[in-house]
C-alpha cells in the first residue's frame, strides 16, 4: 500500500522550508502550479507526476479534491523529491521482480514481503533527508509504498509505487509508477503526463460503453457483499468490470482513458492520496460513493471520467446509503493529532 506525506503548515515548517537549500542554493519560490513529467535515468522506471493546478473541476456537482496551493514549498521542489523517492522504491522492486519472495502474513490473506520493507526504507531515507519535519502515514510501520503487494508476491503484473503529498489535508502533488507486462517485460505509466505525453480521461458518455474497475477489501461483511452485488450489476450493463488489486494503478488507468471509472469501499488514505489527484488533473471527477464531497480520509471513493459519474451514482449511491442505515461506519479515518485541514 502507498504511503503519503502530510505537510504541517506551521510557522516553523514554513520557515524551515524557506531556508532549505539544495545543492548549495536556495530553492526558488512562487506559485508553481501545473502538471509536468520528470525525466529519469535511461533503462529505469519513470515515475509520472501531477501537482495541484488552478484548472476548474470537471463538469458536475463534485468539488475539486486538490489543494489550492502546494503551501510554503514550491511545486518543483516537491516533484523533485517525490520523483527521487519513487524512483528509489521502484528500483528496489524492479530488482526483486524475478527473484523468490519471502512472504510474511499479517492476517489470513493480508501479506507483506521483504521487498516491501526494503522499498520502504529507501523511500523514507529520501523523504526524511529533505523534509525531516513532514509527517509520514502508512498502514503500519513495515508497509512501504508498494500498492498491490499480493499481486507482486504472486508475480501477477499489476502493482505500483504510489506517493502523495497533502497540504492541509488535500492532495498537492503525487506520483504513481505502475509495473505491468510480465517477467523481464516491465513498463510504467500514470499521472497527468505519461512518458512525456499529456493524458486525459475518456469521453465515453454511456455506462453501457464503459470499462469499469472496482476492488474488494479483506473484511467480508455487508460492505463487501454490497460491492459484490454492484460488481454483478455493472458486469451485466457495461462492457465489463475488472478487479486488478492496485488502487493507485486503477485510478491511473481512469486518468489515462483506458477505463471510465473505479470505485471501492474502505481504502485507506495512503491508497488514495496520489491517485485521486492524478484523475482530477487529467480532467476526471472524484467523490465518495454516496456522491458526497471526498477527502483522502473518507472510507469510500468513486473516480470517473466525469461524464458517466452521475450514471454510476444512480446505483452506487443508494447502495451506499443502505449500508449507512445498517450501521456501517463511514466516518473519517483517523488524522494525526493537531494536523490542520481545510475540511
Amino acid at each position: 500500500m502507498a504511503r503519503y506525506l502530510l505537510r504541517p503548515p506551521t510557522a516553523a515548517a514554513a520557515a524551515a522550508a524557506s531556508s532549505h537549500r539544495r545543492n548549495g542554493t536556495t530553492s526558488p519560490r512562487g506559485p508553481v502550479l501545473g502538471l509536468r513529467a520528470l525525466a529519469s535515468r535511461a533503462g529505469k522506471a519513470r515515475p509520472v507526476m501531477a501537482v495541484a493546478s488552478e484548472q476548474p473541476a470537471a463538469r458536475g456537482k463534485c468539488p475539486k479534491v486538490a489543494a489550492p496551493t502546494t503551501g510554503p514549498i514550491p511545486a518543483a521542489e516537491l516533484l523533485g523529491v517525490i520523483q527521487e523517492a519513487a524512483r528509489a522504491g521502484a528500483e528496489v522492486i524492479m530488482e526483486a521482480v524475478n527473484k523468490p519472495r519471502n512472504i510474511h502474513y499479517k492476517g489470513v490473506a493480508d501479506l507483506v514481503t521483504d521487498t516491501d520493507k526494503l522499498s520502504e526504507s529507501v523511500i523514507l531515507e529520501v523523504v526524511r533527508k529533505t523534509f525531516p519535519d513532514h509527517l509520514i502515514l502508512g498502514e503500519e510501520v513495515i508497509l512501504p509504498p508498494l500498492d498491490g503487494t499480493t499481486n507482486f508476491a504472486h508475480g501477477y503484473p499489476s502493482f505500483s509505487v504510489s506517493i502523495g503529498v497533502l497540504f492541509r489535508g488535500k492532495p498537492a502533488a503525487s506520483t504513481v509508477v505502475e509495473f505491468c507486462g510480465g517477467p523481464m517485460c516491465w513498463s510504467t505509466r500514470g499521472g497527468a503526463y505519461c512518458n512525456g505525453q499529456k493524458i486525459h480521461v475518456s469521453k465515453t458518455d454511456k455506462v453501457e460503453q464503459s470499462l469499469l474497475v472496482t476492488g474488494f477489501g479483506y473484511e467480508h461483511d455487508d460492505a463487501w457483499v454490497t460491492n459484490i452485488n454492484l460488481f454483478k450489476e455493472y458486469t451485466d450493463i457495461s462492457r465489463g468490470v475488472r478487479r486488478l488489486g492496485s488502487a493507485a494503478a486503477d485510478m491511473s488507468h481512469v486518468a489515462l482513458g483506458i477505463t471510465e471509472a473505479y470505485w471501492e469501499y474502505r481504502l485507506k488514505p495512503w491508497d488514495m492520496a496520489a491517485g485521486v489527484l492524478i484523475v482530477e488533473e487529467a480532467g476526471g471527477m472524484v467523490s465518495r460513493m454516496d456522491g458526497g464531497e471526498f477527502t483522502v480520509f473518507d472510507r469510500s471513493v468513486l473516480v470517473s471520467n466525469g461524464v458517466v459519474h452521475d450514471q454510476l451514482l444512480d446505483r452506487i449511491g443508494p447502495a451506499t446509503e443502505d449500508l449507512k442505515k445498517k450501521g456501517i461506519d463511514f466516518s473519517l479515518w483517523f488524522k494525526p493529532d493537531k494536523y490542520p485541514t481545510d475540511f
